[in-house]
């Protein structure tokens, strides 16, 4: 079952982190224990060897592993408070990490929830630091020992400008322990490490395709405390860091604070604020520092807005910023991440889920037979936005989990997208008409290999239903949709629900009004059963598998005696452990409609049923289950290419309703609960 949780405005640092490391102590008790030994931490969860460095290549130079005590002479955590300076990438491919690192230490409060204050090498040092992070919609604390990898004497990963300074490299440490080692850091976006920061979510837009209604979308993020960042595009590797004529820099991570409209010459204007994380080179344009754009307009508004310093910090037209920078990312900030100040802030929700190969792994649009199959979510809008009496802003985000701590398992990035659709009426899961017969309203624009995908929507209220998938079916994975929307959106799972619907199956006929069918079937029973007229587990076996095998649109090796056992156990209700030639009757009205399912559901007349199928099939028999049983079944079930034999089926449904009808027996109130002792639970499983 998904976990669903909701959150609404509450004070920064509210919700408390998990301790992470193996034994469950967390770092005060940690740090107090090395205290009272007199000794310095040493972390047995990431040692300090090469498998914390490397997975898929050998370590190339010596390194050595040393605390920062052994590197200088008087270490500090930080030095002078942390700022962009104190980032200097190593040996890792891991710019974009420096690049979020920068942009937290402009955000003060962000900051010191990453890096917990009143760490450093003073009298309580015992070599263990610790720092958090967002992951899976929990924060996490993550502690390391102060060993960090070095040659000669020099650390080869994220350092400090100054030689004395040590937060960065901890805090690059935590988060390579976070994902299983260094190498697991290589390649990424700036806006995922922003988001493992932050619990936000991010959006990145392109200023020249996603010019509409940009500027108001970015107002209303920095009314809501959101970061946002924008960058000029570059061509090659050469034009990184290289200024242009008016003072922009190319390929450099820059902030933005601040969006105004002011009066100009009679026209409303609009304009936005940039800071150079350098603290200098600015832009040089119209509306820069000193320009003569600032003498039109009202002084007072001039004051406000505008400090004439070479402080990185400048102003641009918005029409300007467009044609100039390519690409804008916001992180939008929980309120959780917020302060009590903030003007507002998003209402999030957030459910979780699987694609399991089988069951719930559908894959995209275009693999229509299965897409149907991938866990479905219903998302209720109501309120609309307080600017517009008609439409809802939500951003919707998919995120697929854990995919860097598995990189050293073989598994690399999902491609994944998702597709919203108007929600039908009273169906607890769409089934595969729908979408062959129903477009969807909005979706993701691509499918992609990244950690998350995420856009934006305005969509009238009503109900709404969300299909996250991978682009190829059979793919597994785990994921996690965040929804942020203006006013609080509710959001469930559908197919959720286990049910059962089993009518009393009819009674028998007499023997005189026996049909010929009946009558064939009589003769062979009579055959098999001996003086006590009714006929054992194996002769039952015997007996189907003759019947069964004249079927040729039914392919199977034959009916295991395991299969067997079940039907005696569902059929025989004077508890004798054999069939008698009624409770048989009654089983061959079932066992037709079960084939007769089987074989509609046999798309392709192979002789086996498609796993996926099992939920169509199921329901159709009368019973109801959710995404976490049907994934059970179709791992016990279903072979290496998704597709379940008769036998096997015939099992699965046997077994299913006998233990519907137990359950049922056992509830008297109707209240989807019992309880038991252990002697009725064995009694109840071992009958199954």
């Amino acid at each position: 079952m998904p976990l669903q949780s909701t959150l609404s405005g509450r004070s920064a640092g509210s919700i408390q982190a998990e301790n992470t490391q193996n034994d469950g102590k967390s770092f005060e008790q940690l740090r107090d224990e090395c205290l009272q030994k007199g000794v310095l931490f040493e972390d047995p969860d990431f040692p300090a060897e090469d498998s914390s460095l490397f997975f898929s290549q050998s370590v190339p130079v010596e390194i050595k592993w040393k605390r920062p005590t052994e590197i200088c002479e008087n270490p500090k955590f930080i030095v002078g408070g942390a700022d962009r300076t104190d980032i200097c990438q190593g040996q890792l491919g891991d710019c974009w990490l420096l690049a979020a690192i920068a942009s937290l230490t402009l955000k003060q409060n962000a900051l010191a929830r990453v890096v917990p204050p009143n760490q450093d090498f003073d009298h309580k040092y015992a070599g263990i630091f610790h720092f958090q992070f967002w992951q899976n919609n929990r924060w996490l604390d993550v502690v390391v020992d102060d060993r960090l990898p070095t040659v000669r004497n020099r650390l080869i990963m994220l350092h400090s400008a100054s030689n004395d300074e040590f937060w960065s490299a901890l805090l690059e440490k935590a988060y390579a322990k976070m994902h299983g080692s260094y190498e697991s850091l290589k390649g990424g976006s700036t806006m995922e490490a922003m988001e493992d920061f932050t619990g936000g979510v991010g959006e990145v837009y392109e200023t020249k395709k996603d010019s509409n209604n940009l500027f108001s979308i970015m107002k209303k993020a920095l009314d809501r405390g959101s970061m946002m960042g924008c960058s000029i595009d570059t061509s090659s590797s050469a034009e990184s860091e290289a200024r242009t004529s008016t003072g922009l820099v190319k390929g450099h991570a820059y902030s933005i604070t601040g969006l105004e409209e002011v009066n100009f010459r009679g026209q409303t204007i609009k304009l936005i604020q940039i800071r150079n994380p350098w603290g200098q080179v600015e832009w040089n344009g119209p509306w820069s520092d000193g320009s003569r754009e600032w003498d039109y307009i009202d002084k007072s508004e001039k004051n406000r807005l505008l400090q004439i310093s070479d402080n990185g910090e400048f102003w641009m037209e918005f029409e300007d910023f467009k044609r100039n920078y390519d690409k804008v990312e916001i992180c939008n900030m929980t309120p959780d991440s917020l302060t009590e100040d903030t003007k507002h802030h998003w209402e999030v929700t957030m459910l979780e889920g699987n694609w399991i190969r089988g069951s719930t792994a559908g894959g995209c649009r275009n693999y229509i037979d299965t897409f149907w199959t991938n866990p479905q979510f219903r998302l209720e809008l109501v309120d609309t936005d307080d600017d517009d009496d008609d439409v809802c802003s939500v951003v919707v985000a998919l995120m697929q989990k854990n995919r860097r701590k598995l990189r050293k398992e073989g598994l690399d990035l999902e491609t994944i997208g998702f597709a919203v659709y108007e929600a039908p009426d009273d169906e607890d899961h769409a089934g595969k008409d729908f979408f062959r017969y129903h477009a969807s309203k909005a979706r993701s624009r691509t499918y992609i290999n990244m950690r998350e995908v995420s856009e934006r929507f305005t969509l009238p209220p009503g109900k709404y239903l969300l299909v996250p998938t991978t682009f190829q079916p059979h793919h597994e994975a785990d994921f996690l949709v965040r929804i942020f929307s203006e006013k609080k959106a509710d959001a469930v799972e559908m197919g959720s629900n286990v049910d059962a619907d089993l009518p009393d199956p009819p009674m028998p006929s007499p023997p005189e009004e026996e049909s010929d069918e009946e009558r064939g079937l009589r003769r062979l029973f009579d055959q098999l059963a001996g003086s006590d007229k009714a006929i054992s587990v194996r002769e039952l076996q015997q007996m189907l598998n003759g019947v069964l095998s004249r079927r040729r649109e039914i392919q199977f090796d034959g009916l295991s005696l395991s299969t067997c056992h079940s039907i005696i156990n569902l059929m025989d209700v004077d508890n004798t452990g054999k069939l008698e030639f009624q409770e048989f009757k009654v089983f061959w009205e079932k066992m037709k409609k079960w084939i007769m399912l089987f074989l509609s559901f046999d798309t392709d007349r192979s002789g086996k049923m498609s796993s996926y199928e099992l939920r169509s099939a199921l329901k159709a028999a009368g019973m109801q289950l959710n995404n976490r049983l049907l994934a059970l079944i179709g791992l016990r079930f279903a072979d290496d290419n998704y597709d379940i034999d008769f036998d096997d089926y015939l099992t699965c449904i046997v077994r299913l309703e006998n233990m519907f009808r137990a359950f049922q027996a056992m509830d008297k109130f109707k209240r989807g609960r019992v309880r038991m002792n252990i002697m009725q639970f064995l009694m109840l499983s071992m009958n199954v």
